[in-house]
């Protein structure tokens, strides 16, 4: 290369920055040894911010646009630099460029388990993850704040931060909201809003803007989900003379769509169990349900007799006919005599 161009080579001319990839932040456009030439095109494309530092001091940012660099658009640079108006030398400083387009699905979860107080189930430990989109907001703050002077800065070089933020702000936000374990489903887009919310200023300290906040999942210990599904079955059931009925008659389905194998006597064999089946189980529901209101009218019997006003005489009889009745035991029969005499 002749000396002529080697000069010539030494000079930035244009200054850009096609981004290949898809989690990069921040680059920093390689100037090194060479020399920015002043009247060079610097090309900011959309959804980029193109920084210029001096000696790690941040000096001027540039928006989208296309731009001739000149003493005239570089204020703060030429301030620092001391350039007089019309500075027209080549100059040195690092240039870089910031993207401002938004990163999505930004994952988050807790790594260790989150303790909840709950109202039904008391303390309870809590499982969440979920994903968030975010972009810089101001490429200055984000410069000064979190890269300093790093050539390159991707999405995992901020994740892990990030990711403490939301892990404590999801933390205080259960607690505030005293939401129930068991409706904690059903609240995941007000409980994201809310984090949304809590979350910004911290991303904003930072020069980030949290464009969107996603709970994907909040899951609970084994046992407390078995304690649910176990509610759930219960609650399903619910009537257990109809679901007898219910199972009967599927049952009784089952046989008519299986003649074969043994013959229709097997088969009416088998629908005769059936009914007989679900004859008994509902011939014992409905003694338990007797048995129940049988007891329940012989103890309203019982108090009445015992707490009527009545004479001492008159209440001695009536603890008699309590015995002879098999409504009260002896020794009880005893400990109310007893009772009763002591008050004549």
């Amino acid at each position: 290369m002749g000396l002529v161009n080697r000069l010539l080579s030494q000079f930035i001319e244009v200054i850009e920055w096609m981004d290949p990839t898809t989690d990069t932040i921040v680059y920093r456009f390689p100037v090194d040894r060479q020399e920015i030439k002043m009247g060079a095109q610097l090309i900011v494309r959309e959804g980029q911010a193109g920084v210029f530092v001096n000696e790690g001091q941040l000096a001027d940012v540039f928006p989208p646009g296309h731009y001739t660099l000149t003493t005239r658009n570089m204020p703060i640079l030429t301030m620092l630099k001391s350039w007089k108006y019309e500075f027209n030398s080549p100059f040195k400083a690092e240039v870089y460029f910031v993207s401002t387009r938004q990163f999505t699905d930004l994952k988050w979860g807790t790594s260790n388990p989150i303790m909840m107080r709950d109202s039904e189930f008391g303390m309870v430990r809590l499982r969440a993850f979920g994903a968030y989109s975010m972009r810089v907001a101001d490429p200055g703050i984000f410069m000064k704040e979190i890269v300093g002077t790093k050539g390159s800065f991707d999405t995992d070089s901020i994740t892990g931060q990030l990711r403490d933020f939301v892990v404590n702000r999801f933390t205080d936000a259960l607690g505030a909201l005293k939401i129930p374990a068991l409706d904690l489903a059903s609240n995941y887009i007000s409980i994201s809003q809310s984090l949304q919310a809590r979350l910004s200023p911290d991303f904003q300290q930072y020069g980030l803007g949290l464009t969107s906040f996603l709970i994907q999942n909040i899951s609970l210990p084994p046992e407390v989900e078995a304690a649910m599904d176990k509610r759930t079955s219960m609650g399903i059931v619910g009537d257990l003379n109809k679901y007898t009925q219910y199972q009967t008659a599927e049952a009784i389905q089952a046989a008519a769509a299986n003649p074969g194998g043994g013959g229709g006597m097997t088969s009416g064999l088998t629908l005769g169990a059936g009914l007989a089946l679900g004859q008994q189980v509902a011939q014992s529901l409905q003694n338990n349900q007797a048995a129940g209101q049988q007891a329940a009218a012989a103890e309203a019997s019982r108090q009445t007799l015992v707490n009527a006003p009545k004479t001492a005489r008159e209440r001695l009889a009536d603890l008699k006919s309590l015995l002879d009745d098999d409504l009260i035991n002896e020794d009880d029969f005893k400990q109310r005599k007893a009772a009763i005499l002591s008050e004549m």
